[in-house]
């Protein structure tokens, strides 16, 4: 028998779960925005990266956040994103120094100005959590 594919539901569902192993409050905080302005957007957003991607076996979730860092570092256009996923990253067993070496390996692949807002992202990131006490 074939195996059917998951409903959106599910993947919704899957992709949420995902987020709370992840530590991922500031996502759901600003997936609630997104929820009064496009729940379509708000959904997919759990449904696809979290539910189909980031749920897959094949990584664990220190590696996935690694990975995920050094993209939005490389990237450069997703501020929000990527204090977001340094905050996940801490969350999932991540150092502080190991975030900081990510970002300094970046300055090769994606250019100093992208490494240096990096750091300056991953500041902010530490400072918030002292401030809670995280």
């Amino acid at each position: 028998m074939p195996d059917t594919e998951p409903t959106p539901d599910e993947r919704y569902r899957r992709g949420l779960a995902q987020l709370e192993k992840m530590g991922g409050g500031s996502v759901t905080a600003m997936l609630g925005k997104k929820q009064e302005i496009s729940p379509d957007l708000a959904d997919i957003t759990v449904e696809f990266p979290y539910g189909d991607i980031l749920s897959r076996p094949g990584l664990d979730l220190r590696s996935r956040q690694i990975a995920t860092v050094a993209a939005l570092i490389a990237l450069g256009t997703a501020p929000v994103q990527l204090r977001a996923h340094i905050d996940m990253a801490l969350g999932v067993g991540c150092t502080e120094e190991e975030i900081k070496e990510v970002i300094i390996q970046m300055a090769v692949y994606a250019g100093f100005p992208a490494a240096l807002n990096g750091m300056a992202a991953a500041q902010e990131v530490f400072s918030a959590r002292e401030k809670e006490g995280v």
